[in-house]
C-alpha cells in the first residue's frame, strides 16, 4: 500500500466577478502516488498547483473534490485524534528559511518545539527514565538532531539572525526530524539559496534519506534537482498532472513539450558538492 495517494482531487477557490461568483481551480482533477521509501519529485513552473497540492497532502486545506489517503487513513474523514497522529508523521520544509524560524526563539526552543506542540517527547525519545525527561536530556537530544545536519551543539543557545541561509535551513531540517517523521514535504527548498549552497542542503538530503528510511515530496520548478533526487518525476502545469514516470526515464526520454521546456529552461547544477 502507498504511503500516499492522491485520488482525483482538485481545489477550486471561488472570486467575484461583477455580480457573479466564478470559481478559480488551482490544482484539476490529479491523482498520483507515493511508496514508503521513495521521492517523488512534482515539479512545474510558478502557479502550476505544487505548493497547493501539498498543502492538501498536509491536511491544511481540503480538497474541493476527491480524496487523499495518508497510511490508509482518508483525511478528509479523519478524527481530530487521527489527523494529530498523522501530522506527526509529515513534516514539511519550506522554501524560505528566513521566515520559516520565529526570530525570538533560541535553536534549542526551534528544533525541540514539535516535542513541546505534539506532546511527544516520551514518545521520541525512547529509552530515557523519568530523570532523563528534564532539560539536560532534552539538550542532548537537540544536539543529536543538529549533528544529523551538520551543526554543532554550540549553536543551541543562538537566535536565527546569526546564521546564514544555509545554515537556517539545516535548522528547519533538523526540527523537521524531531518527531521521527515519515513523509518530508520539501517544499522549493533550496529556492532561496544561492547555488553551492543548496546543493549541499540536497546532498544532506539525501544523505538522510538513507539514513532514516524517509519518504519526500519534493518540489521544485528545478529539472535538475529533481532530476537528482527523485525515484519518479511528476509534472504539472496549470494544476494539471501532465506527464509521470521513472526519474531517470521521464529526463532522457520526456513525452510532452512542457515537459522538455523545463528540462532544457534550468541548466545542470554542481550537485557532487558534499
Amino acid at each position: 500500500m502507498p504511503l500516499v495517494e492522491v485520488n482525483s482531487v482538485s481545489k477550486s477557490y471561488p472570486r467575484q466577478v461583477g455580480m457573479r461568483t466564478e470559481h478559480r481551480t488551482v490544482v484539476d482533477n490529479v491523482s498520483l502516488s507515493i511508496q514508503s521509501g521513495e521521492t517523488l519529485g512534482l515539479v512545474g513552473e510558478s502557479g502550476s498547483g505544487k505548493t497547493t497540492l501539498a498543502r492538501m497532502i498536509l491536511g491544511l486545506i481540503e480538497p474541493t473534490q476527491g480524496s487523499i489517503r495518508v497510511d490508509g487513513t482518508d483525511l478528509v474523514h479523519a478524527s481530530r485524534a487521527q489527523l494529530h497522529r498523522l501530522r506527526r508523521q509529515m513534516q514539511p520544509v519550506f522554501q524560505d528559511p528566513y521566515a520559516a524560524l520565529n526570530p525570538r526563539m533560541r535553536v534549542i526552543d526551534i528544533v525541540t518545539e514539535p516535542w513541546a506542540i505534539h506532546g511527544a517527547w516520551s514518545d521520541t525519545v525512547v529509552g530515557m527514565g523519568a530523570e532523563g525527561q528534564g532539560r539536560v536530556a532534552i539538550r542532548m537530544e537537540a544536539a543529536k538532531l543538529l549533528s544529523q545536519v551538520g551543526l554543532d551543539e554550540s549553536v543551541l543557545n543562538r537566535f536565527p539572525h546569526e546564521f546564514s541561509g544555509g545554515q537556517r535551513q539545516r535548522i528547519n531540517i533538523a526540527r523537521a526530524l524531531a518527531l521521527r517523521p515519515k513523509l518530508l514535504i520539501l517544499d522549493e527548498p533550496v529556492s532561496a539559496l544561492d547555488v553551492s549552497v543548496g546543493a549541499q542542503i540536497i546532498n544532506l538530503l539525501r544523505r538522510l534519506q538513507q539514513e532514516h528510511g524517509l519518504t519526500y515530496l519534493f518540489i521544485s520548478h528545478s529539472m535538475p534537482l529533481v532530476r537528482y533526487l527523485s525515484t519518479r518525476i511528476a509534472v504539472m502545469q496549470h494544476g494539471r498532472l501532465v506527464e509521470t514516470g521513472e526519474a531517470v526515464a521521464l529526463c532522457a526520454n520526456p513525452q510532452e513539450a512542457y515537459t522538455r521546456q523545463l528540462i532544457q529552461a534550468t541548466p545542470e547544477l554542481p550537485l557532487g558538492v558534499a
